[in-house]
């Protein structure tokens, strides 16, 4: 399938100056259109809209590779410089990492540079890098059944 357009993602925010700081200040996004309600960002050549909303997000986790990931988050996968150089960034800004960033499925296919932050509201966001981005939709040649159970955290 060739992707040759931008994917839109609506997400749920509590607060949209909050939100406006953190995207456009801290990750450096260019603001799109926006209302009393929502607003619309540049992230990383995708769009994401930021509505208000009164309910707050919880964050459930599953085991990838030792680490409790977010069932529900979203993000990029930069270039391996650019991945580095935004850890550097976060680090600098004293952000508190959800998962510190490492390098996941290390000497295996799909090897990752990943790293996972919260925004303001809660909404989890996952940058990653490959070193070898054919690898990004690789498949070990034998996979190990999937890990169950899910865990909650705030």
């Amino acid at each position: 399938m060739t992707m040759n357009y931008p994917f839109h993602l609506a997400f749920p925010v509590k607060d949209l100056e909050e939100t406006r700081a953190f995207y456009s200040g801290l990750l450096g996004c260019r603001v799109g259109r926006e209302a009393a309600t929502w607003i619309d960002f540049e992230f990383f050549g995708h769009q994401l809209s930021a509505h208000i909303s009164r309910e707050a997000v919880r964050v459930m986790t599953n085991t990838v590779d030792g680490d409790a990931v977010p069932v529900r988050h979203f993000g990029v996968i930069l270039d391996w410089d650019g991945w580095h150089e935004l850890a550097d960034r976060l680090r600098a800004a004293s952000i508190r990492f959800f998962i510190e960033p490492h390098i996941r499925f290390q000497g295996e296919v799909g090897e990752q540079a990943t790293l996972f932050i919260l925004d303001p509201s809660g909404n989890a966001l996952e940058f990653k890098s490959f070193k070898d981005c054919s690898q990004v939709f690789a498949r070990p040649e034998c996979c190990a059944a999937p890990e169950l159970g899910m865990q909650a955290s705030l």
